[in-house]
């Protein structure tokens, strides 16, 4: 079977996954024919564009209708979404038909035409923008339609990562910083870090099932509702959770205190949470973003991330 990748995305599995990248992408056409034998699926058409570690490509079932074939890298921030899909049932985001525990494949709904509510063009993101002010509060409230608690699922099905392991993660991060991220943080920061770190350890409410990557880019246009959620990074975790990568990214467009505090306040407000707490997983995850830039040695996404978290501290 001739299987095809976007450029893009072919160098990055190669690139960023170790061995391990040019292994999935040497097994990727059996997996694909594999898949298609087991659940009697024709491919319709070329992979679309857009990711960055997946095969995604329309296909046609044995009934005529058609989907779409996702075969991920799967990796600690993707490995919940057959779950969060499974615990959705389709309200709000694309439906899962079929999922295979060996590969991560995934059969599921094709969201036409799949516009996305807001284009991502990498950091720094556009949410932050007066004028998208009203696209974020519509996306809010899609995800507060999304969080549930969890259901149990079939065997196989992966269990969510949790919330609790990021602040683990985190804690180790900045409690016990690498030499040269020490360098790059100020103490402030630092110091800052570890006392959310404290109060994030403890959940505030019940554990929901709620989302890492909250984007706009994720919210695509369809035909069975005006919106609904794709690729979802499902995390179990408060409710509060939602609003860090969100508000993060908004900052980003501007990062001052006083426009941090208006994101904060304003987000918080469309997801029906806690200001503080929302300023809370917001402030970790530009700090995580930091470690990554010094890691991923991108000086630009750097001097990007110490300014978020400065505007939030």
């Amino acid at each position: 079977m001739s299987i095809s990748l976007p450029p893009g995305v072919a160098e990055n599995i190669a690139g960023s996954f170790g061995e391990r990248g040019p292994r999935w992408l040497a097994a990727l056409p059996g997996v694909v024919e594999d898949r298609c034998s087991a659940w009697d699926l024709e491919v319709a058409g070329e992979s679309f564009g857009g990711g960055t570690h997946s095969w995604v490509a329309p296909v046609r079932r044995a009934d005529g209708s058609v989907a779409v074939l996702k075969v991920p890298v799967v990796d600690e921030e993707n490995y919940g979404e057959p779950t969060g899909l499974y615990c959705y049932g389709g309200d709000g985001a694309a439906r899962l038909y079929e999922f295979d525990p060996a590969s991560g494949a995934m059969l599921l709904e094709w969201a036409r035409p799949g516009t996305e509510l807001l284009y991502q063009p990498g950091f720094p993101s556009l949410e932050g923008r007066a004028e998208n002010i009203g696209k974020v509060e519509q996306v809010c409230r899609l995800y507060r339609r999304l969080r549930r608690e969890p259901v149990a699922v079939p065997a196989g099905f992966p269990a969510l990562p949790t919330a609790a392991g990021m602040v683990a993660e985190w804690v180790r991060m900045f409690l016990m910083p690498e030499p040269r991220v020490a360098e790059v943080i100020p103490e402030r920061l630092l110091d800052r870090a570890a006392q959310r770190c404290g109060e994030l350890a403890v959940a505030e409410g019940p554990l929901l099932v709620v989302n890492r990557d909250t984007h706009l880019g994720n919210i695509v246009a369809a035909e069975r509702e005006p919106w609904l959620l794709i690729d979802p990074k499902a995390y179990l975790g408060e409710a509060a959770f939602d609003a860090g990568f969100l508000v993060m990214i908004q900052v980003q467009s501007d990062p001052t205190p006083a426009h941090a505090r208006a994101v904060v306040e304003r987000t918080a407000a469309a997801l029906q949470v806690s200001a503080d707490r929302a300023h809370a997983w917001a402030f970790m995850r530009s700090m995580e973003e930091i470690v990554w830039a010094v890691q991923d040695e991108e000086p630009e996404d750097l001097r990007l991330h110490l300014a978020v978290a400065a505007a939030l501290a």
